[in-house]
């Protein structure tokens, strides 16, 4: 654990300190939501009938429609690609209006926890009096329970990022994403008292499958306004100017609490970056803050 661990009694997991603010809640079974298609698989499944019909057709009719069916799937997959696209189904990529008025904005962390990387991160946070989501990989939760609790006991909401996070998520069936996320519930609810309410998919990666297992499940996927790429880029001046140029409250920022990519020093960019973010963000007025599910932040879309 960190040294400058607070010497205050352990509180039992899921519950959160007084002294840090609440960022936990009892874990209630979520509840499941109407699943509703959007205009664009709406629009897919008007086309796949007009193939059936247009096999009835003349061969001509029959290969317009077929060169129409290989373009909407070609968008479909491209939807899937695009991590902040609502085009398949919600996903929370900005705050509520009523938290934009009061100046917050999301801080998330993704791949974690990390033994090296996410006791310094956390401290850093307690230096501001800053509070993040974690979304965390169900494994790793596994693997470090004892570091998964103190980011709760901290004051922060951990996520789902998926069991093993895998990159070929967007090309699984409904079987292997349901196993994927409900893994990552699984994992999570045993450590911290709390199963999630978002989740993240590697990437942001994902297919069409996706929002109606979440729906069955009470759950909603989550991305991003913007992204440093601090796993690729290495200089921590430039992966922070990605998320603080003309920043704006209500926006969701994305980092990484794993070794990744070190910079000049050989350490982890984010050891760089996050006081530089969050400095920038106290110059701003802006206050740091958990992502929260739709309802409640008072939008579903």
């Amino acid at each position: 654990m960190s040294p400058r661990e607070s010497t205050e009694a352990p509180r039992p997991v899921g519950e959160a300190s007084d002294r840090r603010g609440d960022a936990t809640e009892p874990d209630a079974p979520a509840r499941a939501r109407p699943w509703r298609p959007t205009p664009l698989l709406v629009a897919s499944a008007g086309l796949h009938l007009a193939g059936l019909a247009a096999t009835l057709g003349s061969r001509e009719w029959r290969r317009r429609v077929l060169g129409l069916l290989a373009l909407d799937h070609a968008v479909l997959a491209a939807a899937g690609l695009w991590p902040r696209s609502a085009a398949l189904g919600p996903n929370l990529r900005r705050l509520s209006p009523e938290a934009a008025r009061r100046g917050e904005v999301g801080l998330t962390f993704d791949d974690g926890p990390d033994p090296d990387v996410t006791p310094r991160v956390l401290d850093m946070l307690d230096d501001q009096g800053a509070r993040a989501s974690f979304f965390c990989i169900g494994r790793r939760v596994e693997r470090w329970p004892d570091l998964v609790a103190e980011i709760v006991r901290r004051g922060h909401r951990v996520e789902n990022h998926t069991y093993s996070h895998p990159w070929q998520l967007s090309l699984y069936g409904p079987r292997k994403i349901a196993l994927e996320i409900d893994r990552g519930q699984e994992a999570i609810g045993r450590v911290t008292g709390r199963r999630p309410r978002l989740v993240r998919t590697p990437a942001g990666l994902r297919n069409l499958l996706l929002e109606p297992l979440l729906a069955e499940r009470g759950l909603w996927l989550a991305s991003w306004s913007r992204r440093g790429f601090d796993t690729v880029r290495r200089d921590p001046r430039t992966v922070a100017r990605s998320l603080v140029a003309g920043l704006q409250a209500g926006e969701i920022l994305l980092l990484h609490d794993t070794r990744g990519v070190r910079g000049d020093g050989r350490r982890p960019v984010v050891f760089d970056v996050l006081p530089e973010v969050l400095a920038r963000l106290r110059e701003a007025g802006l206050r740091p803050v958990p992502v929260d599910a739709p309802e409640a932040l008072g939008q579903t879309r």
